[in-house]
Parts: structure tokens; C-alpha cells; sequence
């Protein structure tokens, strides 16, 4: 919570209730209002970072779900691409259909790659077909038509009739939701979006309800995977797009920090109880991706380029049936949990390590809500992964905690070194609940610098403040780049584009008197299979854009592939638009002069430092403490609410003007 009129942020952290999950951040409203001493009232923003979509798709808990595509296409769902993702595996499997077959229906339609039409839509199969889905007891139908981004007309009529028929009924078009071509993966877009919708409906309808029984006036906004904020409205429309909404928070408070610490290049590194994720920022710009890949699934919608690892505080660590240690990508979750909340069934975690370890309380977390057993850790670590090794519970421990580095390093790679780019060149911003235990281990892997932020342990719900209400949308048409006569139809495009924003906040009650616009298109040399998105200049269409354009689209493809061809003629394939309606920001900062402060240990704890392979008496600081100039050389434990930093033996940390913790490794024969 942000107190706007004197800048004073306060944070708070409670478990997750997965079955409903919309008690926790109610329970968590109603708590930190009465924490600040204010009422419902007061409040005029509140934002909602959620992984309820993400969730339901891993977990399979959506709704049942029906599809109605062109005739001789039900199976494409199936078919899915040629490519295998993992090519030695011979017992690799493709994920379950989202959609059985006897609910993939066949309507006749058929329209051309130029949007001419070849078949006229046949009214009585779709009325058949919404019949039949209607009897099985569907909660939501996705429409999906070839080629229906060259022409929407005959979907646009199988909506129609969808929703004059079962009113009760979701309908998800492709072309409302993605109307880019590549038919695979526009089919699974619109079936994950019509699975995922009604969970969703129920979800942000019951939180907005509740907020409004709480007696705050304002309509929540729900942070999407793009970096915005939307209305639940739109999010019920789009819940796809808010398949990374969680992590898209923290990576938003990222370039918030980028631009109030002076720190421009940073990679984020975001450790939770599931999952570390990973994002790179460059010139205070976060790279963005049109396609990922979920659970084995496709996902086209515009997100932040995060990359995900099993790797988190909650990881289970075992012996596999070669007897080598795993450490993930299985979670324990929240419950059971680690073997530390001394709950049944536990199994030893990446949590428990730290605990056997000495970098954790051995009796609470989160300021003392959550109660641990230390010794329920050793057992577990004894029984799942010492005894079967024959090594002592404190080197399994070691093991697990050097495992979990390692595949933490190496999704740091993957977004910088295999992208061509020197990680050393970027700080690492740690944050998370379980960041900062790794924060140091993992940059010194990688000869970073690290970056904890004051609320590490919170941040992604801080970058939901920190947004703008944004929306992102695409059209897909093939257009050579350079003659001038494409100058018409590139502009016509993005004002289409523009015009389908306007509308789409002006339905929602958004004003749109400051709307801005970024434009991009995904380009390729004539020829090729795959695009590169470049950047278009705002203003009229010219000669010059396209200039512009080429110019960005070679730079990155010298960039990615080593070469650019100057003589091949470029293809425009999909044409984007970021939608931004700008809201006030709200001021987190903080700073005040440069004053040292000698900080003062809350105490000692024998903790295990993998530099020096023993057990040191370790002074524990207050995060509190810590103020504007404040300098520690490690070994050292930094306690807060929502997290704990680890300072080794050969690391010091200083805190910065914004109360951020700077972490360096210390040059050898350096004294300080």
C-alpha cells in the first residue's frame, strides 16, 4: 500500500488459499487497511497480480470446453507441428487436447489466404453444431476458422449466433482474440483463452464483489502478462493474456527501479516457491515475446520475455531411479509445503536445505506468521536424499542448495548469453521470497553485481501500482515493405488497429483522451519461415518509415544471426499496436543525502558458507537498519518481513540513496 500523500509504503504477505483464491488478497486488503490505521473508502487504486490462469491451465482445471472450426480441420488441435521439443526422447508425449474430439465440431466455410470466400459458412451446421455443444454441457466454445484474419465475417456470424442461442455460454473468436495467421497456434490460443475464461469470470467477478463489500469505491485493475493493466472486464475477455500476469508485476517494478536507481541494464531474477523467472532489461526496456510456450502448449499473446524454471524455494529435492539428485521442476506448493511447515507429507525442498544450512530462522518466517520445525528438515533431508547418497545431512544439504544455483545460472544464460549478450555486462535484480538466499551464489557464477530492492519479497504486488492501463493487439497481413504503394496500406492497417483500441476501452468506461500508441510489425526477408519484430515511428506513414524499419529489422537480425541482406526485399507479416492510456504514477522513491550509519547486529546464527565449506558465526541485521550509506562486508544475514539476503565471506553490501541493497564481490586483497 502506497500512501500517495506522503510516500510512505507499507507491505504485508499471508499464504495463498488455493481453493479460493480470492480469500488471500481480500484477507490481505482488509488487513493492511487496518495496518495503516485507514478506511475502505480512502483507497483509489487497487491492482491484482494473479497466476489463478496459469494455474488452471498446468493443473487442467478449466471449463469444459467445445470448438466449432472448418470442415476437415477438428484435428489439427491434435496434430500440432512437425517439431518435436525434445528429439531424443523417445517417451517425450504431447499434452492432452484441451478439447476432446466428439467436442471439436466441423462446420462448412471456407475462406482464401486473400480473405476471398471459397465456401459460403453453412448456417445450418453451426446452428447443428451449437445444438449438440449446448446438450454436452459446455461452459465455453471457441471459434476458430482458416484463415479468419484475412476475413472475420463467418465467425463473426458463429458468434452471433452463439450468443442468441445459449446466451450462458462463453464464445471465444479468433479473430476478437488473435487474428494473426499460422493456424496451429491461433486455434490453441482461442481454445486456452475459452478454457481459461469462465475460471476466470468466477474468480475476478467474486474479487471484485469483495472489494466492493469492503467498501472501497474503486473498480480493481488485474495485471496482465504485457505489462499493463487492464479492467476484469477485458481480463475476462482475454484471460490468455494473463497467463504471466504474477511475474509480469515484478518485472514491471524492475523498470521502475531501472528508472529511479540508475541502473538501466538489469536482469531480473524472481525466486518464489515454484519457480525462478528471469527476464532481461536493457536501456531500461524489457525484451517481449508474441509466442511462448506453457505445459507443452503454444501461447500467442503479447507477454513480458520471461523465462521460467522449476527452481524455487518450495522445489523437491530426491534421488532419481539413476541415482543422481533432482532438484524440481516438482513444487511442493504452499501445502504441504517444506518439510519445515510441519505439515504431513512434506518432502525435503530447497527451503529445507536453508534451514539445515543455518541461512534461514530456525523458528519463523515472515516476521513470526510462519512457524518452522528445523528438525522436521533434517529428517527429511536424511530420509530422501543422505541417507540413500550415504553423505551427511549438511552436505546434502549443500547439494541441493548448488544444484539449485545451477539451474538458476544457466535460465540467466539463456536469456543473455545465448542471445549474444555478456551477463557480467547487466546487475542482477534479485527479489522473491527465496531471491536473496541465491542472489550472491548465482552472481558470483556469472560475475554479477546484485540489486535487492527494499520490498524483495513483495515486489511483483509493488509493479502492479507502477503500470498503466495498456492494450496490445495484432493483424496479420502480407505486405511487401518497400514499393511506395504500400505506404496506404501499412498506414490504413495501423489506424485499424488504433480505432479497434479506442473502442475496446471506450466499451469498458476507459477515457481515452491521452491515449498513446506504439507501433511495431513482425518482419522477414521474402523467403523466410519466421519473423523479427521491428520498431515503427510514430507519426504519418513514409517513405522514411520504411526506411526505419528495414533499419531496425537488420540491426536485429545481424544481431541474432551474424548477417544482414540489404538486397532482399522484406515482408511485413503482422502489424501490433501497444494501446496505453496513462494513469498517475506513484512515487516509491524514497532517497535523502548519503549519511553512513554503522548498523548494529540483531544477533548470530552458525551459518554454512559453500566459500569457505564450514559453519561461521554470522551476524543477522534488520533490513530496517540499514539505512542510506550503510556498508557490511560478509559474512552477514540480512532478516525482513517477506524475505532474507545472504552476504557471504566474499561479498559486501552497501545501501544505496533509494534504500536498495548493493551487493559486489570483494576484489581479492581488497580490505575494507
Amino acid at each position: 500500500m502506497l500512501d500517495e500523500a506522503n510516500g510512505r509504503s507499507t507491505r504485508h504477505k499471508l499464504p495463498s488459499t488455493p481453493q479460493d483464491p480470492y480469500r488471500a488478497p481480500i484477507q490481505g486488503l482488509r488487513e493492511i487497511i487496518e495496518m495503516v490505521a485507514a478506511t475502505p473508502d480512502q483507497v483509489r487504486f487497487v491492482g491484482l497480480g494473479t497466476t489463478v490462469a496459469t494455474n488452471a491451465l498446468l493443473e487442467r482445471k478449466g471449463a469444459l470446453t467445445g470448438l466449432i472450426t472448418t470442415k476437415g480441420f477438428r484435428d489439427l488441435l491434435e496434430i500440432g507441428r512437425q517439431t518435436r521439443p525434445h528429439v531424443y526422447d523417445y517417451r517425450a508425449h504431447k499434452p492432452a487436447p484441451l478439447v476432446s474430439r466428439e467436442l471439436r465440431l466441423e462446420v462448412e466455410e471456407r475462406v482464401a489466404a486473400d480473405g476471398s470466400i471459397i465456401t459460403p459458412l453453412n448456417e445450418k451446421d453451426v446452428s447443428d453444431a451449437l445444438q449438440r455443444l449446448a446438450a454436452a454441457g459446455v461452459k465455453s466454445i471457441a471459434v476458430c476458422f482458416l484463415n479468419s484474419y484475412a476475413n472475420a465475417n463467418h465467425e463473426a456470424r458463429v458468434a452471433r449466433m452463439a450468443r442468441d442461442v445459449c446466451p450462458e455460454i462463453f464464445v471465444t473468436t479468433s479473430q476478437e482474440l488473435i487474428p494473426e495467421l499460422r493456424e496451429y497456434e491461433r486455434l490453441t490460443a482461442t481454445v486456452i483463452n475459452a478454457y481459461l475464461a469462465p475460471t476466470m469470470k468466477a474468480y475476478l467477478s467474486r474479487f471484485a464483489e469483495e472489494v466492493r463489500t469492503l467498501g472501497i469505491p474503486e473498480t480493481p485493475f488485474v495485471m496482465s502478462s504485457s505489462g499493463g493493466v487492464v479492467t476484469p472486464e477485458l481480463a475476462i475477455a482475454r484471460p490468455i493474456d494473463l497467463l504471466l500476469s504474477g511475474p509480469g508485476g515484478g518485472v514491471s517494478a524492475a523498470l521502475y527501479i531501472a528508472g529511479t536507481s540508475g541502473h538501466r541494464n538489469l536482469i531480473t531474477f524472481d525466486m518464489g516457491g515454484t519457480s525462478t523467472d528471469v527476464c532481461l532489461i536493457q536501456d531500461e526496456r524489457a525484451d517481449v515475446s508474441h509466442v511462448r510456450n506453457i505445459a507443452g502448449y503454444p501461447i500467442r499473446s503479447t507477454t513480458m520475455d520471461i523465462h521460467t524454471v522449476g527452481a524455487g524455494g518450495s522445489s523437491i529435492a530426491g534421488i532419481d531411479p539413476g541415482g543422481m539428485l533432482r532438484v524440481g521442476p516438482h513444487s511442493a506448493g504452499a501445502n504441504p509445503g517444506p518439510a519445515c511447515y510441519g505439515r504431513e507429507g512434506a518432502r525435503p525442498t530447497v527451503t529445507d536445505a536453508h534451514v539445515v544450512l543455518g541461512r534461514l530462522n530456525q523458528e519463523y518466517l515472515l516476521g513470526g506468521a510462519l512457524r518452522i520445525d528445523a528438525a522436521r528438515s533434517y529428517a527429511a533431508i536424511a530420509a530422501e536424499v543422505a541417507g540413500p547418497k550415504g553423505i551427511s545431512v549438511q552436505d546434502a544439504a549443500v547439494a541441493i542448495f548448488e544444484v539449485s544455483n545451477m539451474n538458476i545460472a544457466q535460465a540467466i544464460r539463456f536469456v543473455s548469453v545465448e542471445r549474444g549478450l555478456d551477463p557480467s555486462d547487466f546487475m542482477l535484480l534479485s527479489f522473491g521470497g527465496a531471491g536473496g538466499l541465491h542472489a550472491a551464489a548465482v552472481a558470483r557464477e556469472l560475475s554479477m553485481a546484485v540489486l535487492v530492492p527494499p520490498t524483495p519479497g513483495v515486489l511483483c504486488a509493488m509493479g502492479v501500482l507502477t503500470k498503466n492501463i495498456q492494450l496490445d493487439m495484432s493483424q496479420s497481413r502480407l505486405v511487401r515493405a518497400e514499393p511506395s504503394d504500400a505506404i496506404a496500406p501499412i498506414a490504413a492497417i495501423f489506424h485499424d488497429l488504433e480505432q479497434r483500441a479506442r473502442d475496446t476501452f471506450e466499451r469498458n468506461s476507459i477515457d481515452t483522451a491521452g491515449l498513446l500508441i506504439e507501433r511495431a510489425v513482425d518482419a522477414r526477408y521474402v523467403g523466410q519461415n519466421f519473423e523479427l519484430i521491428a520498431q515503427v515511428p510514430s507519426g504519418a506513414v513514409t517513405v522514411a518509415t520504411q526506411a526505419a524499419v528495414r533499419a531496425d529489422f537488420e540491426a536485429s537480425h545481424k544481431r541474432l544471426y551474424g548477417y544482414a541482406q540489404p538486397e532482399k526485399s522484406l515482408e511485413l507479416v503482422t502489424f501490433r499496436i501497444k494501446a496505453v492510456v496513462p494513469v498517475p504514477q506513484p512515487n516509491f522513491s524514497e532517497a535523502g543525502a548519503t549519511t553512513y550509519a554503522a548498523p548494529v547486529p540483531a544477533g548470530t546464527r552458525r551459518t554454512y558458507f559453500e566459500t569457505c565449506n564450514d559453519f561461521l558465526d554470522c551476524p543477522i541485521f534488520e533490513r530496517a537498519s540499514l539505512l542510506p550509506g550503510s556498508c557490511l562486508q560478509g559474512p552477514a544475514i540480512i532478516e525482513q518481513m517477506d524475505a532474507t539476503t545472504v552476504i557471504p565471506p566474499d561479498f559486501e553490501a552497501t545501501t544505496d540513496d533509494w534504500g536498495n541493497l548493493i551487493l559486489r564481490p570483494i576484489a581479492k586483497g581488497a580490505s575494507t
